[in-house]
């Protein structure tokens, strides 16, 4: 084949995308395998009751209460006073804010007071109790 002079060679004006693809499907399926092993919550043996599901509220924290009396918001853990001012700044931002606190049921009962009072005297009067339902 002769050389033309005419046709010079020009740069591919398109972008493979066919590697990108590859690329994003292999990381998707990476993801969706390890999401669920990432959520890791604290273990708390929920007392068994009778009573009925709650609805959950928009404005709806969790407060776990460990039986080594260790307390977490969402999952960071903090002392009472720290809890206290939490709940302060959080109560301003919203007046529909509900507490659900879920205590281990081997804690003494004055210890839960206790920490629903530290919830009371943050301006937070929607304050439930998590149970689990009986068998």
């Amino acid at each position: 084949m002769a050389f033309d002079p005419k046709k010079t060679q020009t740069a591919l004006s398109e972008i493979n995308v066919t590697p990108l693809v590859d690329v994003m499907l292999v990381l998707l399926i990476v993801f969706m395998i390890s999401a669920p092993l990432m959520q890791q919550g604290l273990s708390v043996d929920l007392p068994r009751t009778e009573s009925t599901a709650i609805t959950e509220a928009p404005e709806q924290k969790i407060l776990v209460i460990k039986n080594t009396r260790e307390v977490a918001l969402d999952g960071a853990e903090m002392s009472l006073p720290q809890l206290k001012q939490r709940l302060l700044a959080l109560g301003r931002k919203s007046k529909d804010l509900q507490i659900l606190i879920q205590a281990d049921q081997s804690l003494p009962y004055g210890y839960i007071a206790q920490v629903m009072s530290t919830v009371k005297a943050a301006q937070i009067h929607r304050v439930g109790l998590v149970t689990l339902p009986e068998k």
